[in-house]
């Protein structure tokens, strides 16, 4: 209760005129130190309705004041007060005697009522509580009929559906292994159920009979040296023959047959060459002089004869001429016209090197055709073999993990039974099954409850002596309201990561936007800040170029400076035009008083 609230509280027990009208709240701020919280409680605890006075007390009190008699005030009042005691003590003293023995009987009547009294309220106490506790201990048994009625109805659903499911177990046990068996029995061999049960007879036999074709057909194919005669006909038997140089070769090779025939061939074309272009040399020489004899004899009769003089030059020139047609005739003849004939005779066997490659091409495709037909037969009886093998292999694999399966089943089942066993057991002990009263604690040979109680409890396990059945429903509840509180986190966390993955999907299409910038093709970086990169990097070269620039300035007005004293004597004045310029002044006059003596020296 707050301390104003406890205030008007007090008032009103003092029966304060108005009281209902006054709001605790208000009062408060009265009592905030711990001083005023103590005159508080000292208040509401001693005062009551005898320290208030009565409307005759206070008229009397009023009348007192009014007729103007002296009124007695602490230290007053306390004397006289002192006096009316110890008149009453004196007067009184005859008789405290009696009325302490009457007040001592008093007080053990009182004990021997109270005592009664508390007896009497105890007892009705323990009646109601024991009328509560049959009411309560009526409707826990109901509930617990109830209860009882439930969990055998679903045990007995559970036991039914259990049963079914084992029957039908069973049945389909039986139905495989009527499956397997059946045919064995009847002495026809099991079912080939498994591609390891089948028979591989008729698929071995037409392979070895594919195989014994493929061979005779390799071998009407490929007869002997087709490999030597496809071979032969590499690059160096079929090259150019060079007629300067000699050839030594054995007469019974018909290689070297084939490449003499080729030099006769070459030597052959060479002569009949040379002989047809002297032919056509020599007719071309008579029609050209004929040509320049029609052409001269027409001018002769056109024009008159000249002099003697000019026709002697004329026929001067005109043998020098023919001396220098002679000598380049020569030298064609001789060194130019004898290479090209040659150059033309080493190409006359193309066509037939030409011819035999295009028969071995031809023999070779036809070669690699047959090799190819038959490499595809052995590569589809391979690839056949392969399949059946890995066939083989995957069945063998599955065939192990369902014998692995099986033996965990096997174990899990001689597991379950055992347990199963031990329970059955246990709830046939008379200490569970039969309970002549019903108690609140668990037994300490009823294993089965202080597991489940020790797993209720988890890792915060506490050391108790006796542990009921009130705790272990405690810890279930508990139990109960933990999960529920689990799955509202677990929904409120799936909510959360649906809104996070909803951004996240939100932010990714940002992404994919700012990086293709609507097109198909990804872009690593932003066109402008590539832009105003590429400025910024032209910029710093710039930069540098000048920094540079001025460098290397600086390094040469430094070595001007160190040879040149004129250049020196500038850079002071600069210096002390910039930093001191009275004294730039001074050396100015100095000079020019210098530079007047000078002029007047001169004109002396």
């Amino acid at each position: 209760m707050n301390c104003g609230n406890q205030f008007v509280e007090t008032l009103k027990k003092v029966r304060y005129p108005k009281v209902d009208e006054l709001n605790g709240e208000d009062f408060d701020w009265l009592f905030e130190t711990v001083e005023d919280k103590s005159f508080l409680e000292w208040f509401c605890g001693n005062v009551n309705e005898h320290h208030v006075l009565t409307e005759k007390e206070l008229q009397a009190f009023d009348a007192l004041l009014k007729s103007g008699k002296p009124i007695l005030e602490e230290a007053a009042l306390d004397e006289v007060l002192t006096t009316c005691k110890t008149l009453d003590s004196k007067s009184s003293s005859m008789e405290e005697g009696e009325v302490q023995k009457l007040e001592e009987e008093f007080q053990a009547l009182q004990k021997i009522k109270n005592l009664k009294i508390h007896r009497r309220n105890k007892l009705q106490m323990i009646a109601s509580i024991n009328s509560h506790m049959s009411l309560k201990l009526n409707d826990k048994a109901e509930e617990a009929v109830k209860i009882l009625k439930e969990g055998q109805g679903i045990f007995t659903a559970i036991n039914t559906k259990i049963n079914n499911e084992l029957h039908s177990l069973t049945d389909g046990i039986k139905k495989l292994t009527f499956f397997f068996t059946s045919d064995s029995e009847q002495g026809l061999g099991p079912h080939p159920v498994f591609l390891s049960q089948l028979a591989l007879d008729k698929y071995l036999c037409q392979e070895e009979q594919s195989t014994a074709a493929l061979t005779s057909y390799t071998k009407k194919q490929f007869f002997q040296g087709i490999a030597e005669l496809i071979e032969s006909s590499n690059e160096e038997n079929f090259q150019l023959v060079d007629i300067s140089k000699p050839l030594v070769c054995d007469e019974n090779n018909e290689v070297c047959k084939e490449r003499v025939e080729m030099a006769r061939l070459q030597m052959a074309y060479i002569c009949a060459q040379h002989e047809l272009i002297q032919l056509k040399a020599k007719d071309r020489s008579i029609n050209s002089a004929l040509q320049w004899a029609e052409t001269n004899l027409q001018s002769l009769k056109n024009k008159n004869f000249g002099k003697e003089e000019h026709l002697e030059a004329r026929i001067s020139s005109l043998n020098s001429e023919i001396s220098k047609i002679k000598n380049q005739l020569t030298q064609i003849n001789n060194e130019i016209l004898p290479s090209l004939v040659k150059e033309n005779a080493q190409l006359l066997n193309m066509p037939v090197v030409k011819g035999d490659f295009d028969l071995q091409i031809a023999r070779q495709d036809y070669y690699t055709s047959r090799q190819d037909t038959v490499c595809n037969q052995l590569l589809k009886q391979k690839a056949s073999f392969e399949l059946l093998q890995l066939a083989y292999e995957i069945e063998l694999r599955k065939h192990r993990d369902i014998h692995r399966q099986l033996e965990n089943i096997i174990q899990d089942l001689k597991q379950s039974s055992n347990s199963l066993q031990q329970r059955l057991e246990m709830m046939s002990e008379p200490f569970i099954s039969q309970h002549a009263v019903p108690k609140n604690t668990v037994d300490s040979r009823d294993n089965a409850s202080h597991r489940l109680y020790q797993l209720l409890e988890g890792e915060n396990q506490k050391q108790q002596l006796f542990r009921t059945h009130e705790g272990m429903e405690q810890l279930s509840q508990k139990l109960k309201q933990d999960i529920t509180s689990v799955q509202h986190q677990l929904s409120v966390s799936c909510q959360e990561q649906s809104l996070f993955l909803s951004k996240m999907d939100s932010d990714l299409d940002t992404l994919c936007d700012s990086l293709y910038c609507g097109g198909n093709q990804i872009l690593l970086s932003n066109q402008e800040l590539t832009e105003q990169l590429y400025q910024l990097e032209t910029n710093l070269n710039r930069l540098n170029q000048l920094i540079m620039d001025l460098l290397a300035d600086v390094k040469a007005k430094r070595k001007i400076l160190e040879t040149n004293t004129l250049c020196q004597m500038e850079r002071k004045l600069y210096v002390y035009f910039f930093k001191d310029e009275d004294y730039l002044k001074d050396i100015v006059e100095k000079l020019e008083h210098q530079s007047r003596a000078q002029t007047i020296d001169l004109e002396n």
